[in-house]
């Protein structure tokens, strides 16, 4: 088997209103139509997508206290300190990453996990 590129991440939430102002407003992705006959929204980043489905109840219990060793999605961004202040300015809480460069991590609105990396 040969993996060629990775294609989408399916992230659930629950309140797909509060989730699309993050993903739309905040983090600025592109939202794309889509065909499928259930709740969610999806958003496109170059040749990758982001699809939200709507769900009951999502498991996103942190099981470790730095954000960034559980299971979460990383975005590239041009300006981590901009990230930051649009976060701060919208009252989303970030923690540094641990390791010291510039990444930090933020939760959506239903905790799932958010790496925002300057490469």
């Amino acid at each position: 088997m040969q993996i060629n590129q990775s294609l989408h991440t399916a992230i659930l939430v629950t309140d797909l209103e509060k989730s699309e102002y993050f993903y739309g407003t905040i983090l600025g992705l592109e939202k794309i139509n889509r065909t499928l006959n259930y709740p969610g929204t999806w958003y496109q980043l170059g040749n990758y997508q982001i699809h939200l489905i709507v769900s009951t109840s999502v498991p996103t219990e942190n099981q470790h206290e730095k954000w960034g060793r559980n299971p979460h999605v990383a975005f590239s961004v041009a300006d981590i300190e901009n990230a930051k202040s649009e976060l701060q300015i919208h009252n989303y809480p970030f923690q540094a990453s641990a390791s010291g460069r510039p990444a930090i991590f933020t939760k959506d609105p239903d905790g799932n996990i958010i790496e925002l990396n300057q490469q």
